[in-house]
């Protein structure tokens, strides 16, 4: 008896673990031998406690539903035809803004259509239109993700590739003083 309250004093000491309790009657050798230690496994409540027809629907939410054909989404779009066929989509990949140095906002493709005719209110000057998608740009990642939509809805696009930038040549300092006839300055 005095044994195992000294072996729960001991325990009582050092930080406590979920695997050796602290009124065990079992040895340190068998508490830390792996093959030893017989745990419950956890169980999720969750799990547990639904109905056979709930986790049925759980999984079947969980799971990804795929498409194996192209599909055209224009007779479900409600978007009128006459502000489909007639028009082209651009894809392009937005400049950077004159207000911005760094490049952080600007690694994505935006989509657009082409612009209708516009008139200005004469009540307060404003320009107005009659077009519904006049105003609507999407971002995409790549490029390939915005052709794929615009097929998918059956628009007609075209890829406004951006221009390169020019190799940027180091420049030193040392150029400004060296002796050669372009930079040659008469002191006189």
């Amino acid at each position: 008896m005095f044994q195992v309250i000294r072996q729960t004093a001991g325990l009582a000491k050092g930080p406590l673990s979920r695997s050796l309790p602290a009124f065990s009657t079992t040895s340190h050798r068998l508490a830390k031998d792996p093959v030893s230690r017989h745990e419950a496994p956890k169980i999720d409540n969750e799990a547990v406690l639904t109905l056979p027809q709930e986790a049925r629907e759980k999984s079947a939410l969980e799971t990804y539903i795929q498409v194996p054909t192209k599909v055209d989404l224009t007779p479900i779009s409600g978007v009128p035809e006459e502000h489909i066929r007639t028009r082209r989509v651009r894809i392009y990949q937005p400049p950077k803004n004159a207000m911005q140095s760094g490049t952080s906002n600007i690694h994505h493709w935006e989509m657009e259509f082409d612009t209708r005719q516009r008139w200005e209110n004469p009540l307060m000057g404003w320009t107005s239109t009659g077009d519904p998608l006049s105003n609507m740009k999407i971002q995409f990642a790549s490029p390939d993700d915005a052709i794929e939509h615009c097929e998918k809805n059956g628009w007609v696009w075209y890829l406004d590739v951006p221009k390169t930038e020019k190799e940027v040549k180091p420049k030193s300092y040392g150029i400004n003083f060296s002796w050669n006839r372009r930079t040659r300055v008469s002191t006189k």
